[in-house]
């Protein structure tokens, strides 16, 4: 393989954000005609049953020109979303072990015994 396309996959600059099960890669890279573009990744760890794993990948390749189109409508459907549903994840009520705030059970205070004042009923 040449120096050339070799530089089309020149990662020039990357960030991770890992996000329970999911990954997602943000990555610069360079062009054979040494322009850049950004490719986001998502990579997701599925378990099977014998207990070995393997990863899903998605891909999108971002060129500059599409920028601002992309930024413009990404922010315009992460308001939306936010807007209309709040910021609570609704899928974590579907965990087996959710418990919906309001019905936890209050956490009381124990004190011991030695906490309390000995009072004798001779006193009152």
């Amino acid at each position: 393989m040449s120096n050339n396309e070799m530089k089309g996959n020149d990662e020039i600059f990357s960030k991770v954000l890992r996000a329970g099960r999911r990954t997602y890669f943000f990555d610069v890279r360079s062009t054979r005609a040494g322009d850049y573009y950004l490719t986001i990744t998502e990579s997701k760890k599925f378990t099977n049953e014998d207990g070995s794993f393997h990863y899903k990948k998605h891909k999108i390749y971002l060129y500059k020109e599409d920028f601002d189109g992309f930024s413009e409508i990404l922010n315009e459907m992460t308001s939306y979303i936010l807007n209309e549903k709040g910021e609570e994840v609704i899928s974590e009520r579907h965990q087996s072990d959710y418990v919906k705030e309001e019905e936890k059970e209050p956490v009381f205070e124990t004190k011991s015994a030695k906490a309390f004042t000995d009072v004798s009923f001779d006193d009152i």
